[in-house]
């Protein structure tokens, strides 16, 4: 099964939501030109990191953002790897992704598990508890957040149910672009899965972002890659090669998790 994959690697205004509401708007109609059956949008897209404000400008219940995808695939035809956004509820603050498909319809959430102490997560937001599974076209997915990907262990709990492609949203930094290259790389040969991976572009009064979303198959191999700087990554991929390669290296028949713990 083929699906267009379109990840819009938006530079985050920061502290201002109204701001990015509109910015995504118009890149969400740029990607729409390209027919992609997904759209995949970055990390706390909607606020950027000022998290000491989150308060404030995050969305309460993550209803706006909900509302705003569900028009965006209505209008557009295409379904959401909604990036993430500060959903602000009675329990505390979450970084939470959210999954909308073709019809307009929420049809999972994951809040970021892991919070990323160097940036001061853990002051502000409170982790999810959850596993990032989803369906779209009748396939099983998965979604991760950032800091997700240096965990395996917790990619393999949701590959080893599956999942067939790595949906993989951040704001991840420059300084450390390499280790965002290789830890998507290792993550698609080990699972033997797609990794679709949403960065931002940009900066923000602490921190400057690496960009260079990329969509990798499961041999390892990078479909396609961006760059520095604002820009729509387009690629295509193939789910049936999913299959074929599990087929061929059987490693999920052929691990021995009764030994692992």
């Amino acid at each position: 099964m083929k699906l267009s994959i379109a990840c819009i690697q938006m530079d985050i205004a920061f502290g201002n939501p109204d701001q990015n509401y509109q910015s995504a708007k118009q890149l969400i109609a740029d990607a729409a030109e390209l027919k992609p059956d997904i759209i995949v949008l970055p990390e706390l897209w909607t606020t950027g990191y000022d998290l000491s404000r989150l308060d404030v400008i995050g969305d309460q219940d993550a209803n706006k953002t909900k509302s705003f995808l569900k028009n965006a695939a209505l209008q557009h035809g295409t379904a959401f790897v909604g990036g993430s956004v500060a959903k602000k509820t009675a329990e505390g603050i979450f970084n939470t992704l959210i999954i909308v498909d073709k019809h307009g319809e929420a049809v999972h959430e994951y809040s970021k598990l892991h919070l990323f102490q160097l940036m001061d997560e853990h002051l502000y937001l409170s982790a999810g508890n959850s596993k990032g599974l989803f369906t779209l076209e009748n396939r099983l997915l998965s979604g991760m957040i950032c800091y997700d990907i240096r965990f395996p262990e917790w990619i393999r709990a949701h590959t080893a149910q599956g999942a067939e492609a790595l949906f993989v949203v951040a704001e991840w930094p420059l300084a450390r672009l390499a280790h965002w290259r290789a830890l998507l790389i290792s993550r698609a040969i080990e699972n033997q899965c797609y990794v679709i991976a949403c960065n931002r572009a940009g900066s923000d009064p602490k921190n400057a972002f690496a960009g260079h979303s990329m969509i990798i198959d499961p041999w390892g191999e990078i479909i396609a890659e961006a760059g520095e700087d604002q820009e729509i990554l387009h690629a295509e991929i193939d789910l049936d090669e999913v299959r074929r390669v599990r087929e061929i290296i059987p490693i999920f028949s052929d691990r021995k998790p009764e030994f692992y713990n």
